[in-house]
């Protein structure tokens, strides 16, 4: 299981208010009780944090902000003298724009060599004062920025497919290449056991700057090319002695498509984001369950599993909703919620997601039943796509609100007393979700979390393997894992009877003399031959 830390947000140990390297050093011992394998931690590189640090100025250092390269290192062996080992997190289609690179592009005027490791391209029109292309960003807005030239008159413009203080970089040219494979090797070097690529499908782009049409290959996702990249670097990881993972962000509908990036020579996985945002709906899982396996068999690449993180809404609170699915175009302010219902879907997703064959992905606070923050004042609010989209997307702050640890009130010892407040405000009804208040609690979420962690290392039946449905009713899920292991949930409106016979290793929920109810999740320890549960009327 990989845990994903987002460092602002984690713990502070400085007392400024922003999490660190200190503060994740601090609680190690929480990532070691949970039964983590991995931590996957997100950018933590010098930024002027235009957009939470995935605007890097430079990959080969630690912004002062979270502490030092040296601490870096430290936190890097002591999560190994766990057990534990360690992913960061790679930004390749973008840089900031004070970068050195950028900034010697932007003093060194057209023709300045600098320019082609990025996509400079004069305007349209008479004048040039028109953008090269209608491109729409990755949050929304636009693509291009024209620049100034030394003499202060208007110059080119260049592509962002986000924010305008991230340039793209140009990965035709070999510069670009050479870098980031040096860039793997530098991590490497420091006892990092694997790369989270960020944005993994959209490094390459189309040369002719074509529009994007319904009818043509996208200019810039998923082009062909992106996979001699990917190649050069799984010759870096596959060059160290041991085992150096490469994980991918792709988002794509095409499974085929998302395929392609785990063949053999590629990519270790992908994240699976039909599963993350797939609604809370029996047919609609087990769809992406056997599909999600089916393009994972060809290439003999592990599946991933994915609930949360720090890009979507929190699943709590989508579940919650009645409309269970996650996407971009659907985030809207004011979408009413019933948390009760969000919490008690959310551990049986866990349970689902934990019995599934492949690795598991759990987003930081995702273990302590923490949910959207929706009220965060505007004042406050952080993330550019809220600006970007027009202030109609609410944006990704409330996923990535500092995590509550103890107390009864804000901060929650996220930072030592006498801190600065935290960078984003916490509710006060988080007291009741902290890591110190739900140990011990064996009906809480953290304690679900440990045991079913504690209950998936222990039985080879879990991880990688096979996966066999089971006849089931209607709105239920029922699988098997080998070695006696069923797991059931149930996704519909009204309670079904368990099997005759099987025992109970570990519930979601409360049982109901015998029936398992809405919204609650089972794992069962079961002959091979289980028919699945009484009643049962055909697959799900």
């Amino acid at each position: 299981m990989i845990y994903q830390v987002y460092p602002r947000s984690f713990a502070d140990g400085n007392g400024d208010g922003i999490g660190d390297i200190a503060g994740i050093r601090s609680r190690l011992n929480h990532l070691s009780a949970l039964g983590v394998d991995a931590i996957w931690f997100s950018p933590w590189y010098p930024s002027p944090m235009a957009d939470a640090g995935y605007d890097v100025s430079d990959y080969r250092d630690i912004d002062p902000v979270f502490g030092s390269l040296a601490e870096a290192e430290a936190l890097i062996a002591e999560a190994h003298a766990l057990g534990i080992r360690t992913i960061v997190d790679v930004v390749p289609n973008h840089c900031s724009d004070a970068h050195p690179w950028f900034q010697a592009a932007l003093a060194g005027g057209p023709g300045a060599p600098e320019r082609d490791l990025f996509w400079f391209r004069p305007g349209r029109g008479p004048n040039g004062d028109q953008r090269p292309t209608d491109w729409v960003g990755e949050f929304g807005g636009e693509t291009w920025t024209r620049t100034t030239n030394p003499d202060g008159t208007p110059g080119d413009w260049y592509l962002h497919l986000f924010a305008p203080q991230q340039p793209d970089f140009n990965w035709d040219h070999p510069r670009v290449r050479a870098e980031f494979e040096d860039i793997l090797r530098f991590w490497f070097d420091r006892g990092v056991d694997g790369i989270r690529i960020d944005s993994a499908g959209l490094l390459v782009k189309d040369g002719e700057l074509p529009e994007v049409r319904p009818d043509h290959p996208h200019p810039f996702h998923d082009l062909d090319g992106v996979h001699d990249i990917y190649r050069g670097w799984r010759r870096v990881a596959d060059s160290y002695p041991g085992e150096r993972a490469l994980i991918g962000e792709v988002w794509l509908p095409d499974r085929q498509r998302f395929a392609n990036y785990l063949r053999p020579d590629e990519l270790h996985a992908a994240f699976n984001f039909d599963f993350l945002g797939c609604a809370w709906d029996a047919s609609a899982l087990r769809e992406s369950i056997d599909g999600t396996l089916s393009a994972h068999a060809p290439v003999g690449a592990p599946a991933t599993w994915v609930l949360s993180n720090h890009d979507v809404t929190r699943h709590v609170t989508r579940y919650g909703r009645a409309d269970t699915r996650f996407s971009f175009a659907a985030k809207r302010e004011g979408t009413p919620t019933d948390l009760e219902l969000g919490t008690r879907r959310a551990r049986a997703a866990a349970l689902l997601s934990l019995s599934l064959p492949g690795a598991a992905y759990v987003y930081q606070g995702e273990e302590l039943g923490l949910y959207e923050v929706e009220d965060i004042p505007y004042a406050l609010r952080q993330d550019p796509m809220w600006e970007r989209s027009g202030r109609i997307d609410p944006g990704r702050d409330g996923c990535r609100v500092p995590l509550p640890w103890a107390g009864d009130e804000p901060p929650f010892e996220f930072s030592p007393a006498g801190a600065a407040a935290p960078w984003l405000p916490q509710p006060a009804d988080w007291k009741d979700r902290t890591a110190s208040a739900q140990t011990g609690d064996s009906a809480s979420m953290l304690e679900l979390y440990r045991a079913a962690i504690r209950a998936r290392k222990a039985d080879p039946a879990l991880g990688d393997g096979e996966l066999t449905w089971l006849p089931a009713p209607d709105g239920v899920l029922a699988f098997s894992r080998g070695g006696g292991f069923t797991c059931l949930v149930n996704l519909s409106d009204t309670p079904v009877p368990m099997p005759a016979q099987g025992r109970l290793l570990l519930a979601s929920g409360p049982l109901d003399d015998g029936l398992l109810p809405s919204d609650t999740a089972v794992w069962l320890r079961t002959t091979e031959s289980t028919d699945g549960p009484r009643g049962a009327d055909g697959p799900a």
